[in-house]
């Protein structure tokens, strides 16, 4: 008996600038630029995991324009997602607080899907103490999400941690 390839779409969601782009870069291509680059509508990535001995996960990897105050994101590119990664960046408390309306829209729109939370640009807190507090507060918070990380796409703090670990939930749940 072979192996098996299982496909799965992740959609990463947050406001602009939150460093999705860069994550993304950093996972499926092992690079990082400090060009920020607006993403228009959506591009996609795949990348293939292997999480077992018996299954390949291809992972279709959407890449979502940030909201701003002025346009929020187009809910028809959530839809059908089977894992949602929120990225908030961890300078800029507006794009935290934000989080809770992404995880609304997100369950409106989307039944019992894996969803991490990643607090992104961590390497340009240089206080440990202010992102553990933050990460206390937030798996205070919302403590239905199992994981909540800080990410770094310039120095890859954490950034196959949070693919692999969406890949593995989202693989559990289809069991």
């Amino acid at each position: 008996m072979g192996r098996k390839m299982i496909t799965k779409k992740i959609v990463l969601i947050g406001d602009f600038s939150t460093g999705k782009t860069s994550l993304i870069r950093k996972y499926v291509d092992n690079q990082f630029s400090d060009e920020y680059l607006t993403t228009i509508g959506v591009k996609i990535s795949k990348k293939i995991v292997n999480l077992s001995t018996t299954n390949d996960v291809q992972l279709l990897i959407w890449d979502i324009e940030g909201n701003t105050d002025v346009k929020a994101m187009n809910p028809a590119y959530i839809m059908g997602a089977n894992g949602i990664i929120i990225v908030a960046d961890s300078t800029r408390e507006k794009s935290i607080d934000n989080i809770k309306d992404h995880l609304q829209t997100c369950s409106k729109l989307l039944k019992k899907v894996p969803i991490i939370i990643a607090l992104n640009k961590s390497d340009l807190l240089n206080d440990d103490f202010i992102m553990e507090q933050l990460l206390t507060n937030l798996k205070n918070l919302y403590s239905e999400i199992d994981f909540i990380y800080p990410t770094s796409a310039k120095n890859g703090r954490n950034v196959e941690l949070i693919f692999t670990n969406l890949a593995q939930s989202m693989l559990e749940i289809s069991r």
